[in-house]
């Protein structure tokens, strides 16, 4: 397979290419600095600089053509303020679900974030990546011709994968380390069972082939 990764410096999306390139898969991941291509090299991915608050849908979806599945995992970042939660967590989103619709892409998942809601209330930071990643959930959910999967960890961690994990609508929240959400996407790209869920994902006691095969119905 043949699947694009927006935000492909990021800390989970790095783990994701060296898993899929190790698979045998062909890992494209976009990058806004030509810098970070070497990183993305060393994981086994193909970079390609492309900012996703300045492209086009059409530039995008040059990208996307070809393509047998899309991975929405940028972000602005923990540093970043108000204005880019809605640039890059909302904006850059909906722009890679247009591509991929332009594009043909069909399979599509998307790293969201557990709590996510476009109505979630409060004025803080934190609380306007809520709303701009549940107004990006919501785009997605709305396009037909995506097969779309929206993935919710819970709290991020650097800690070594463990392969077990709880994968449901409703998990309550709990830590999960990056590499075992990088390996359960690995599995969603391939597992055009779990189309029109929405997930959430925390450490459990289920190994991760498991658990995308239960809630795949398989």
């Amino acid at each position: 397979m043949r699947i694009v990764i927006a935000g492909g410096h990021g800390r989970i999306a790095l783990r994701l290419e060296r898993l899929l390139s190790a698979g045998g898969h062909e890992a494209v991941g976009l990058i806004r600095r030509p810098e970070q291509a070497e990183d993305l090299r060393a994981a086994g991915a193909e970079p390609v600089v492309l900012d996703l608050e300045a492209a086009s849908v059409e530039e995008v979806a040059e990208v996307l053509r070809g393509a047998d599945a899309a991975v929405f995992a940028a972000g602005a970042g923990p540093n970043s303020g108000a204005a880019r939660k809605d640039t890059v967590d909302r904006g850059a989103a909906v722009l890679f679900a247009d591509a991929a619709e332009r594009a043909g892409v069909r399979r599509f998942v998307v790293v969201s974030s557990m709590g996510a809601d476009a109505r979630h209330e409060g004025d803080e930071v934190f609380d306007v990546y809520l709303r701009a990643k549940g107004a990006a959930d919501d785009a997605v959910r709305s396009r037909p011709g995506l097969e779309w999967t929206i993935l919710r960890p819970g709290m991020l961690t650097d800690d070594a994968g463990t392969g077990l994990v709880r994968l449901e609508a409703r998990t309550g929240r709990g830590p999960v380390p990056r590499d075992d959400v990088a390996a359960v996407l690995a599995e969603l790209v391939d597992s055009p069972g779990t189309a029109g869920l929405t997930l959430e994902l925390v450490g459990g006691s289920t190994p991760v082939t498991v658990a995308v095969r239960d809630v795949a119905g398989n």
